[in-house]
């Protein structure tokens, strides 16, 4: 029997695209039964829909962080969802929120953790004069881009790169990594 996997997003959900293309393949251990979003006008919220999967959208705006959260933890529990994925979600979730799904919550993030935890981290890498980025999946904890890393991909900084040329080529790799990483781990 699949997991049930919910997925939050803040935006377009490529990543989370990716996972539910992934989840159409028989032998995959999840099907996505939610998609959740903090914005209710997020377009990958659309894209779910006409795929047919359950949505939900809560704007935080104007309420507490544990109301909205509970809000979210609701509709994911009502939908029965065993394991969630962020895809692109730009809330920090609380320590109570992660608590409550321990070891159940894995994020994509755009960097080699744990270097460059955070944003701007293709700006930062460029900046450092690296000679690689790349993305990783790790399990969600308190702290901020930590947890257990899962799995991680480099992706070269060429010369002359920018930001945005080199968030490009490592979204390529976030699409590649996050189904297969997402599925190992529900195997395990």
């Amino acid at each position: 029997m699949k997991k049930k996997l919910g997925i939050l997003i803040s935006g377009r959900g490529s990543n989370m695209a990716s996972l539910v293309e992934a989840a159409r393949a028989p032998d995959c251990p999840y099907a996505v039964v939610l998609v959740a979003s903090d914005k209710p006008d997020a377009p990958g919220l659309g894209w779910a829909e006409g795929q047919g999967i359950a949505t939900f959208a809560q704007s935080p705006k104007g309420m507490a962080k544990a109301d909205y959260e509970a809000r979210i933890d609701a509709a994911l529990r009502d939908a029965g969802v065993e394991a969630i994925a962020l895809a692109g979600y730009m809330r920090l979730l609380s320590d109570g929120f992660v608590a409550a799904w321990r070891g159940r919550i894995v994020n994509i993030h755009p960097s080699l953790l744990p270097k460059y935890k955070g944003l701007d981290t293709h700006q930062r890498a460029i900046d450092a004069g690296d000679a690689s980025a790349g993305c990783s999946v790790h399990i969600v904890t308190e702290e901020l881009d930590g947890g257990e890393l899962l799995g991680q991909v480099e992706v070269p900084i060429l010369p002359g790169d920018t930001a945005d040329a080199l968030a490009a080529r490592v979204l390529v790799e976030e699409h590649r990594l996050y189904p297969r990483v997402v599925a190992e781990w529900l195997n395990r």
